[in-house]
């Protein structure tokens, strides 16, 4: 059994799925989705902060007196379909999804008991937002279910209390905050626990080593779940899971702790903006490129989309999901349940990403860009004379090469049209029997 403690909570061992997995979808949805202007920080923006262009925002565009909470009623979701989210999902390739069941907005996707009025059930859609995806999401694909929450409330008055005490008094935590997570684990049994938004305090104020002692040994999940590292100020990057240490979080090197980059397709928020442009969006071969990089340095990648007020997946993050999808169906044996190799990235050529798979005793070696010789150039594999064999991934026939000195190999490319590549982004070499 673990105890509460840090020491005894950081030995427990990463469940073996989540490793294998690589690739997840990270979805943010909330009230934030109904102004769906600037960030899913609106509130926070315009009304602690007084960021200029969100207060001219709501001058402009609502009455005076117009209230956050007045957004509620307004977050509809009339065309939310679960079963189709998850036929997109599916498509992309992801094998686990993380949905936002509460922001720093309070507003929980579920009728939570510990959020009166100000949940899905209550006020907006009039639904269990949470249960209709996790439902869909287990009966028509094979991702893991997860759920992000986050710990503290902006303007929650027993929060601020708390915090005018310096977090002596634990108001919240007591009455909100761990009540939801308890909530959540038993009612929809999520294998990912995201959590977020510690409101710089500590751990000992959210008890968050007593949620996670019950949530390992007692919980309905305890044998699957896994958790991040955001459990209060000082233990990102240091306590918990798998680590994401930061909001978009890319190393490029090998780190000694399995971690996660959580990235957003739209460059400039995480919820659903109006206001973006085409170039906001990071383009399919940015994601390849994110993906390739992560996945060899022994990172996931959970990849964010922000859904409208009204419950659709713009077809821009659609489409970018699907895109993905189609990469992963040709060189998904260079991502899942890869190891890392001895070297993450070539010597010689740039944009040459390296995996490693145990059980056939493969390198995989992602290169973003076709060279226009045809002939790639790789410094890191050592060939074996006479055994070593290249593969091009979606391609039949063997690939010819030659050793490049000590170490290090010439591989010709077919020569191929456009309509013969296996796939577009970024392509897979796979070589057996190198040193």
């Amino acid at each position: 059994r673990y105890e509460p403690t840090w020491g005894s909570l950081d030995a427990r061992p990463l469940p073996a799925w989540f490793d294998e997995a690589k690739f997840g979808v990270f979805i943010h949805w909330g009230v934030f989705s109904v102004p769906s202007f600037g960030s899913e920080w609106f509130w926070w923006y315009w009304q602690k902060e007084k960021r200029e262009p969100y207060v001219k925002f709501m001058d402009t565009n609502y009455p005076p007196g117009f209230s956050y909470e007045d957004f509620g009623p307004l977050f509809t979701a009339e065309f939310f379909d679960a079963n189709e989210w998850a036929d997109i999902l599916k498509a992309s390739g992801a094998k686990y999804v993380v949905l936002t069941s509460k922001h720093h907005e309070g507003f929980t996707l579920w009728g939570s008991k510990y959020s009166w009025n100000w949940n899905a059930v209550d006020v907006g859609p009039k639904r269990d937002l949470v249960a209709e995806l996790a439902t869909s999401v287990r009966n028509r694909t094979d991702l893991h279910f997860g759920l992000y929450h986050s710990l503290f409330e902006w303007f929650n008055p027993l929060f601020l209390e708390d915090a005018t005490n310096a977090f002596k008094t634990r108001k919240f935590p007591t009455s909100k905050s761990l009540p939801e997570l308890y909530e959540i684990v038993t009612k929809y049994q999520p294998e990912i626990i995201w959590s977020d938004g510690d409101g710089n305090a500590p751990d000992t104020y959210w008890n968050s080593t007593g949620f996670l002692a019950w949530l390992y040994n007692d919980s309905p999940v305890r044998d699957t779940v896994v958790t991040n590292d955001r459990w209060g100020a000082g233990s990102i990057c240091a306590h918990g899971g798998f680590y994401t240490c930061s909001d978009r979080y890319n190393p490029g090197h090998l780190l000694p702790h399995k971690w996660e980059n959580c990235m957003t397709i739209d460059r400039g928020s995480w919820g659903y903006r109006r206001d973006a442009r085409l170039p906001d969006y990071l383009a399919i071969e940015d994601l390849v490129k994110q993906l390739a990089e992560t996945v060899s340095c022994g990172g996931n990648l959970l990849m964010n989309i922000g859904p409208t007020h009204d419950g659709r997946i713009p077809v821009v993050f659609e489409e970018r999901l699907r895109q993905v999808g189609a990469w992963l169906k040709v060189n998904g044996e260079a991502v899942y349940g890869t190891k890392p190799w001895r070297a993450q990235n070539d010597t010689l050529t740039p944009g040459v990403w390296y995996t490693f798979s145990p059980e056939e005793g493969k390198v995989n070696a992602i290169f973003l860009n076709w060279p226009v010789s045809g002939i790639l150039e790789l410094g890191e594999p050592q060939p074996k004379l006479g055994e070593t064999q290249v593969k091009l991934a979606g391609y039949k026939e063997l690939l010819k090469w030659v050793a490049l000195g000590e170490e290090g190999m010439v591989i010709a490319l077919p020569q191929l049209t456009p309509q013969q590549m296996p796939c577009q982004w970024g392509w897979t070499l796979q070589l057996t029997d190198v040193n």
